[in-house]
Order: structure tokens, then sequence, then C-alpha cells
């Protein structure tokens, strides 16, 4: 293990801090959270990697391509410049410190409680340090560099224990802030100017859990709360996607029509043995529901492919009641195995190259699908939030149903929503369609 060095030796020199971040939206929004933290310390906050004196990799570890992703991003910066301080924390660091402090060019490890308290680590680096406490505090957080749409952690941590998954041991038991507390965050993202907010978490369906309160009562007051035109609900596990949220949403004047769904598998016995809480049909149910209340809604699907236990019989399966479906787009992953979980416990294992086939088959489901969403909404009208990017002379920007819209650069449109008639598909390479003001 590395000697313990104070990181504050320069007094004269504005330290710069370069963050790498990878996986959900909850980490780019705690990324972001750390931050400003730091630059309320007096760091500086660079986009450039080879300006910086200090790296944070922020880590996933949903999969192995993850953890490795992670190990690829301490070498790279190490080689790049290494005389600079690389911290590592995030799920991966929560899972497997003693692995990472050993990674050349690694001065400290922080765990999921640590790395909310950034500021205090920075400034005094520990020897051997590997910040991988209980997990039982919840820190809110939000995103703070894009204006327009910032991501509000409303819930951490996940009580479920999926065969395939590690994350309640990366991220501890589900807990929640209160109410107050979130809409107190969300004064604070109206007056940095945010006009959507997306509400995100690890399973945010279980907000409030030994609080006495629920989901439902969340976005109820959420709806309430001036200054804030549009929120979204990032993913949420269907068994706690109620009627009742659904409903409300139908009617709400500020929440989008666009749900973000986990699904898995289609096929009943794949969810019993990846120890998932529902059964295909009432997945179905919420789907058609959504459908009945909303017939414009977006629907995001996420499936996994080639888990073990998953015979092509039960794939099959699988595939035929998505393809039924009515949604509008699957984000499709393959299985990895993840050490300590109980599917490593399931005797049939799915080929590389058989996970491979069969990902590429519901990725074309998937680009049918959502093809044919964009198109049903030809010539119809609806409100964009333009953002900021300025790509060879054009914006982009989604409609409240996560249509992505595109249209010449205006720098007056930045961060404003904008009723538009949509047209054709853009000559774009990324899915959109051509707004006619």
């Amino acid at each position: 293990q590395r000697e313990a060095r104070c990181i504050m030796t320069e007094t004269s020199k504005t330290k710069k801090v370069f963050f790498h971040t990878l996986g959900c939206k909850l980490n780019f929004a705690e990324t972001s959270y750390l931050g400003k933290k730091l630059i309320e310390k007096g760091y500086e906050k660079t986009k450039e990697e080879k300006d910086a004196d200090i790296y944070i990799i922020n880590t996933c570890s949903v999969t192995d391509v993850a953890d490795h992703k992670c190990r690829q991003a301490v070498a790279h910066l190490h080689r790049q410049s290494p005389n600079a301080k690389i911290i590592v924390t995030g799920c991966y660091a929560q899972l497997k410190p003693d692995e990472i402090i050993k990674l050349p060019g690694v001065d400290l490890v922080l765990g999921i409680n640590e790395k909310l308290d950034i500021d205090k680590y920075v400034e005094e680096i520990e020897s051997g340090h590997t910040g991988t406490k209980e997990i039982k505090d919840f820190y809110p957080s939000r995103s703070y560099e894009d204006r327009t749409r910032c991501f509000l952690k409303v819930q951490d941590g996940c009580d479920y224990f999926c065969t395939y998954c590690t994350i309640p041991y990366a991220r501890g038991k589900s807990r929640s802030g209160s109410i107050e507390s979130i809409i107190e965050e969300t004064h604070k993202a109206v007056e940095d100017g945010a006009k959507e907010v997306v509400i995100t978490g690890v399973n945010i369906g279980d907000f409030g859990r030994g609080n006495g309160v629920k989901f439902i009562d969340l976005i109820k007051e959420l709806e309430k709360t001036d200054g804030i035109d549009r929120y979204r609900i990032s993913s949420i596990e269907p068994n706690l996607l109620t009627d009742e949220i659904i409903d409300f949403v139908s009617k709400s004047r500020k929440f989008a029509p666009h749900f973000h769904i986990p699904l898995q598998s289609g096929s009943n016995d794949v969810l019993k043995l990846m120890g998932r809480r529902y059964k295909r049909e009432l997945f179905q149910h919420k789907i058609e529901f959504i459908k009945q209340m909303m017939p414009h809604a977006f629907i995001g699907v996420d499936v996994i492919v080639g888990t073990r236990g998953e015979t092509p019989e039960f794939f099959e399966d699988s595939k035929t009641f998505i393809e039924s479906l009515p949604i509008s787009q699957l984000h499709v992953f393959s299985y990895s195995e993840r050490a300590g979980t109980k599917a490593l416990e399931i005797p049939y294992i799915v080929s590389a190259e058989e996970k491979k086939r069969r990902s590429a088959e519901l990725h074309e489901i998937s680009e049918r699908k959502l093809n044919a969403f964009y198109k049903a909404h030809h010539g119809q009208k609806a409100t964009v939030l333009w953002e900021n990017t300025n790509k060879n002379g054009y914006m982009y920007g989604f409609t409240e149903n996560y249509i992505r819209v595109t249209t010449q650069y205006d720098k007056g449109l930045v961060n404003t929503f904008q009723t538009v008639e949509l047209g054709d598909f853009s000559d774009d390479k990324i899915l959109s369609l051509k707004a006619k003001a």
C-alpha cells in the first residue's frame, strides 16, 4: 500500500480535478454533487484529462465489463499523468476495495458512504484507506452542470437481492430522504435554472420505506412545486409501479408520459430463476394500462439475455412475449457472472456466442419498435425542451414523451420549451425527428 501523503502541498496552485464516471444516471448525479463540493473547497474542475492533478473515478459494478472499464481507466490515467492522484469510488470500490487499492496509481478507495464526504478525504489521503463501512445513511444529491435537466437522487440502495445482481451489496439497504428534503433540493435546482427534473435512485419505487410515506406521495408533492415544468420518472420496478402512479401521471400537468421499466426476461421460468418479484402477466398489465391511459407514452424496457438457466426454449418464449408488447424501445444487456451471486448455482450456462446472437435479435426488435413509435408521431404537435449542444449547426431536445427532435442551432432557444410540429426523420445517425416551428 502507498505511503500517506497530503494532497494539498502546493498552496500557490489551484488543484485541478478530472472526473471519470461510469454507469447509471444516479452515478452521474452523484459525480456532479462531488464536483460542486470540491469547487466550494477551492478546487477547479477540468474537462481536460492531461491538466488534472487529481483523478476521481466513480465506478459501476453491474457487470464484469463495468469492472474492466474501471481498471482500464485507472491504467490510462496513470500512464498519462503518473504524478497525479487517483481516487476510485462507487459500486466497484464498495464491493472490491482491496482489489482496487492494489492497482498501480491508485491512492485512495472510497466506499458509497465516504465518497459523499470526498472533500474531506481529498485534502488528506490516508495510507491504505478503503472506505467500506456499512452503508446506512442517505445522502441527497443532484446534477449541477446541465441547467436544462437535473438528475435528482431521491432514494438509494436495494433490498431485492435478485440472483444475478450485486447492487444490494454495493449500495446497501433501501433508504431515502424525507419528502421535505427532496422538495428543498428541487427548489435549489430551480434556482440553478433547471426546467426538467429526472427522479432517480437505485430502486425509486421503494421510496419512503420505513418513513410512513410512498413514492406516490412524493410525486404528488413535486407536482405542486413551482419552477419545474417537467418531471420524468427514471427506472421503476413493475411491481412498484402502481396503477395509482400510472393514473396520476396520465392526469399530471408536469409528469411526462415516459416510463422506463425493467422486465429482464419475458419468461416466467427465467424470472423465477432471477428471483424477480413479479410474473410477466403483471408486467403486461402495467404496459397495457399505461397505453390505455396514455396512448402516446414512451415505454423503455430493460432485458437481460443469456442468464444462467435461460435455455433456448425459455429465450424464444421471452422473445415472443416481448414482441407482443406495445413498447417503444428495449435496453438489452448480456448477462455477466458476478462473484458471490446465487445465479452461479444455476447449472445451465449460455455461451458467449449465443448471448451475442440473442442480443442481436432483441436489438432488431427494439429498432423496429422505436422507428414505428417515432413514425407514428409524424405531423403531431409536441413540446420540446431544447438543449445546449451544438452539433454541426444543429441542436437537439426531447418531447414530453421522449422523442428526440432536431432543428438549426439557435442560442436563444437553449433551455426553453417550444411547441413544434414533428417532421420527418433527420439525416443524423442518432434517431431524431425534424422540428417544424
